[in-house]
């Protein structure tokens, strides 16, 4: 008898360590861009860029998910 290979689990404390890290960063650099002594039409470019970013890293995250997805089920004997 065999027993299928266990996926790695990811705790709940880590889920919330991730999204707190998330959170407090984005707040800290949209505070920062609130408060520079800069024209506004700086910090507005400066707030989108920080959007673009953020999206940016949520899709470069999805895309590398879905690759490694693909992989193991392209090849479902890999962990054996």
């Amino acid at each position: 008898m065999t027993d299928a290979p266990s996926k790695p689990q990811n705790t709940s404390a880590y889920y919330a360590m991730a999204i707190a890290s998330f959170s407090v960063s984005l707040l800290a650099v949209t505070v920062a861009v609130l408060y520079m002594d800069v024209d506004v039409w700086v910090r507005a470019f400066l707030g989108i860029a920080i959007l673009y970013l953020t999206t940016s890293a949520f899709n470069l995250a999805k895309v590398i998910r879905d690759k490694q997805e693909a992989a193991r089920s392209a090849d479902p004997f890999s962990g054996l």
